[in-house]
C-alpha cells in the first residue's frame, strides 16, 4: 500500500471512530475502566453525615473545627492493545478481512483512550512479539499506532499470544488494561498467561472471526488452506458425515474457549467481520460499567 492510500485510509478512520468515541463511547468507557484508586484532591468542612475516618485531624486541630479529606479517582490509566499479526489474520469471506476488522477496533480503544487523557501503546504478536510501541498519550500517538498496523509485514505467520504477555507483563510494572486482539487460533496453552497477567493487569479478550471458518459450502471437494502452518487438507464438504463432525468438532471448542475465559474471570467479547462491531463494543463497556 503506498503512502497516499495509507494516509486517506488513517484519515477515514479517524473521522469515524473520533465520532463515535466522542458521542458513543466517551462515558462508557470512563465509566468501564476504571483509574488505579482513590487519590487525595482537598480538605472541606466536615458535615453531617461523613465518615469519621476521613476526618483529616491535622487540618482538624489547627483550626480546632473538623475537617475531612476529599478523595477522587486516579483517572490516568496505561492501556496496551496486544494485536495478533499472524496469517490468520489475513482471512476474509465478506467486506472486510480480521485484520481489517481489528485495524478498526484498534482504532475506537486508541481514541476512547487518549479522549480519557490515558495512555496508549500496543504489542503485535505472531509467534513472537514483532513490534513494540511504547505507551504515550495524545493524537499522534495513536494515529502512529494505526499507521503502524496498515504497513505491519509480520516476519512470521504463525501464533504465540503467551509471548506477547510475557512481554506485557516484563515492561508494564504498573497496573495496566491489556485488550488481547486475536482470532485465538493459537496451538499454545495462553490461558495459562492469560491468568497469569489478570494476577496484575485488567485483562479483556477481543476476539475476531470470519463467518466461513464456522460452517461448510455445499461445493463437494476443496482444499483447505492453513495460512500460519502451510499445511493443506482435502475435505468433502458434501458428506454430510463430515459436516456433522465438523459442526460438532465446533460446538464443543466453542464452549471449551467461553468457559475457559468465564472460569477465568477475564471479559471476552466476539465479533464477526460481516457485523456491526459498534454495538458488541458499547455491550462490553457497558457490562463493567
Amino acid at each position: 500500500m503506498e503512502t497516499k492510500e495509507i494516509l486517506k485510509k488513517i484519515q477515514k478512520l479517524e473521522i469515524k471512530t473520533k465520532g463515535l468515541t466522542k458521542h458513543v463511547f466517551s462515558g462508557e468507557y470512563h465509566s468501564a475502566f476504571k483509574g488505579r484508586g482513590m487519590a487525595f484532591s482537598e480538605v472541606r468542612d466536615y458535615q453531617l453525615g461523613d465518615e469519621v475516618r476521613t476526618i483529616d485531624w491535622n487540618v482538624t486541630a489547627r483550626f480546632n473545627s473538623p475537617f475531612v479529606k476529599i478523595f477522587e479517582e486516579e483517572r490516568e490509566l496505561t492501556v496496551m492493545l496486544i494485536i495478533d499479526v499472524s496469517g490468520s489474520s489475513e482471512f476474509g469471506t465478506v467486506e472486510k478481512s480480521k485484520k481489517d476488522l481489528a485495524l478498526e477496533i484498534t482504532a475506537v480503544l486508541a481514541f476512547s483512550a487518549i479522549s480519557n487523557h490515558d495512555k496508549v501503546g500496543a504489542i503485535f504478536v505472531s509467534d513472537k512479539v514483532e513490534k513494540y510501541i511504547i505507551p504515550q498519550k495524545g493524537r499522534n500517538h495513536a494515529l502512529v499506532i494505526l499507521r503502524e498496523l496498515i504497513e505491519f509485514k509480520p516476519l512470521s505467520k504463525e501464533t504465540n499470544i503467551n509471548e506477547a504477555l510475557k512481554f506485557f507483563r516484563n515492561t508494564q510494572k504498573k497496573r495496566s488494561i491489556a485488550f488481547v486482539i486475536s482470532d485465538f487460533y493459537d496451538r499454545n496453552d495462553f490461558m495459562e498467561g492469560m491468568k497469569v497477567s489478570r494476577k496484575k493487569h485488567d485483562m479483556v479478550a477481543i476476539r475476531i472471526y470470519d463467518p466461513a471458518e464456522f460452517s461448510l459450502p455445499n461445493v463437494g471437494l476443496i482444499q483447505f488452506f492453513n495460512a500460519e502452518t502451510g499445511k493443506k487438507t482435502w475435505i468433502n464438504c458434501n458428506s454430510a458425515t463430515v459436516k456433522k463432525q465438523f459442526e460438532k468438532t465446533i460446538e464443543t471448542n466453542e464452549l471449551k474457549f467461553t468457559e475457559d475465559f468465564k472460569r477465568a474471570g477475564i471479559d471476552l467479547a466476539t465479533f464477526a467481520t460481516n457485523q456491526d462491531f459498534i454495538p458488541v463494543l458499547m455491550k462490553l463497556f457497558q457490562q463493567r460499567g
